[in-house]
């Protein structure tokens, strides 16, 4: 490997939480190789091809470790992985972490362009792709970029359907002889997966994580929901191959001996067949998605078999009124998470069945120091502020990441030279330690020099009765410089007008300024690859068509 990755807290922090038994310090593959011996048939994965036990997992991962190995791909090594979500994820995320290889997953749907700015960056040296998903064919397409990309040894394409041309079978590498085989012990405080976060970035971010910071850290977060011992099963509506994703594998299977229940497409359809019949206790996902859930059960008869221990939202804004609804629909405590694949985390716990509020929407919980430390920074000194203060979240603690990946300039702009993340959020703590997030130092709109916060106006937009779902973005305008658009999917037959918009925000205390002067009405908001809204084609979208819609002030 010559990618370098530093690691940029202290060190010794990093070996505090191992003698207080915060971190395990121990390697992925052992920690999963643990729980395979420890419970030889429970089910560790369900997904479109049926249920995959821990042993028959083990022995499909020792494959294609071996079949790596074969390869030439080992310790250090970067290896891509663009795969829907199903045991083969699983089984590639495993492998590597049994070489003391670095896995660099994203989500299928990625394009090109972006895949290939990830493997050049992250010098990788191979990538596991799909042959096809969904119309897309990303073996193909990556094979296809190998020319530019100088380290990239090897395409190997997952099935079904035949391997490009130059690639590697997937299947083939599963049929290796694991006998020989013997896993690598890394470093549990060296790296073992690249998070992608396409964030506000020109390219998508890739931050790196070690074996302790996903067990220990990120492990601890799944373990504060769960109320006792009992491995849980965990239903993931986000891709794996996403930062919220990152729970999967390394968290519910290694840490705590869980099971995966895994859809390759999310559909609100899919999802509640999946809530029904493997009766997870744990639901993954955004509020969007719950959203689309929500009204396939208005829909459907009858209650659920039985109530999750807890669905668990995040990746973007969560309201009051979509909380409340799949409180009751679900029958369970619905968790708000805050978080980020650059290394922040605070929920609001199982102790409350509807997340807290407050004048700013739904609060973020109180901060787990065996997950991350929380502080409030002034924006520009990094000093640490009183309780009721607004500033800069910033957090540092055992799931902290090591680095960006090569990108030193990212690392100069939200790295303190004490270790602390700046995450580029706005909040404050209230008197009893609770964390409030109120806005981004830079998520604005500037009309005519006035600065407005879409999340703000799609905090109280999204109370309105008619709106089941909605995202606001700022456009160009000549003259104000930006005007607010308001993208929405409208709950029953009528859809509502700017003006009947305006009129809510008005009895909800909001300027004038604020109101948004486009509106783009869509029966589904576009998602990205891992799951959140599509600011990006949503401003795009409303750009085409804003003379249809634009309302002079």
């Amino acid at each position: 490997m010559t990618v370098t990755l530093t690691d940029l807290l202290p060190a010794r922090l990093r070996r505090s939480w191992v003698v207080d038994g915060t971190c395990p310090d121990l390697d992925l593959y052992s920690l999963f190789r643990a729980r395979q011996i420890a419970d030889l048939h429970r089910t560790a994965v369900i997904d479109a091809k049926g249920k995959l036990c821990y042993t028959a997992l083990d022995r499909k991962v020792r494959c294609l470790a071996e079949g790596l190995r074969g390869l030439g791909i080992g310790a250090g090594d970067v290896v891509a992985v663009q795969l829907p979500n199903h045991r083969n994820a699983v089984i590639a995320d495993l492998a590597l972490a049994a070489l003391g290889a670095i896995a660099l997953p994203f989500p299928v749907g990625r394009g090109a362009a972006e895949a290939e700015s990830l493997l050049r960056r992250s010098e990788a040296v191979a990538v596991v792709a799909a042959t096809e998903h969904r119309g897309l064919t990303h073996a193909a397409e990556l094979h296809a970029l190998a020319p530019a990309l100088p380290a990239l040894r090897h395409v190997i394409a997952a099935g079904p359907g035949s391997a490009p041309e130059g690639t590697i079978p997937l299947a083939q590498l599963l049929r290796t002889d694991p006998t020989g085989f013997v896993p690598a012990r890394p470093d549990p405080d060296s790296a073992a997966r690249i998070l992608v976060s396409s964030g506000s970035e020109a390219e998508p971010k890739m931050i790196a994580y070690s074996h302790n910071a996903l067990a220990g850290g990120r492990g601890n977060f799944l373990a504060s929901l769960m109320p006792d011992d009992t491995p849980p099963r965990c239903l993931f509506l986000v891709p794996l191959g996403s930062a919220f994703g990152s729970n999967g594998t390394a968290v519910t299977l290694a840490r705590h001996g869980g099971t995966l229940v895994l859809l390759d497409h999310f559909t609100p359809e899919a999802a509640l067949v999946a809530v029904r019949e493997h009766a997870p206790t744990h639901v993954l996902g955004v509020p969007t998605m719950i959203r689309m859930m929500l009204e396939g059960m208005e829909e459907s008869a009858g209650p659920l078999p039985a109530a999750p221990t807890a669905l668990v939202l995040g990746g973007a804004p969560l309201d009051e009124a979509t909380a409340r609804a799949a409180a009751e629909a679900f029958g369970c405590p619905v968790v708000n998470l805050y978080g980020s694949a650059d290394g922040v985390n605070c929920h609001t716990g199982l102790h409350h069945t509807v997340p807290p509020t407050d004048r700013s929407g739904v609060v973020a919980g109180r901060p787990d120091p065996r997950v991350a430390e929380i502080r409030i920074a002034d924006p520009d000194t990094h000093e640490p502020l009183p309780d009721g203060r607004i500033g800069e979240i910033v957090s540092r603690g055992p799931m902290t990441p090591l680095c960006y990946v090569a990108s030193p300039d990212l690392d100069a702009r939200y790295r303190t030279t004490e270790g602390w993340v700046r995450t580029g959020d706005l909040g404050h703590f209230d008197e009893e330690g609770v964390l409030h997030v109120v806005g981004r130092l830079k998520d604005v709109v500037i009309r005519g020099g006035a600065n407005i916060s879409p999340a703000e106006v799609e905090r109280e937009l999204a109370s309105h009765p008619r709106v089941r779902d909605v995202v606001c973005v700022g456009v160009p305008d000549p003259l104000m410089g930006e005007r607010l658009a308001a993208c929405l999917v409208a709950k029953g037959a009528q859809s509502p007008t700017l003006d009947d918009l305006g009129g809510h925000l008005a009895t909800r205390g909001l300027d004038r300024h604020k109101h948004p002067e486009h509106l783009l009405v869509l029966p589904e908001l576009p998602l990205t690859a891992a799951g959140k809204p599509d600011r990006a084609a949503l401003r795009r979208r409303v750009e085409e068509e804003r003379d249809a819609v634009l309302v002079q002030a």
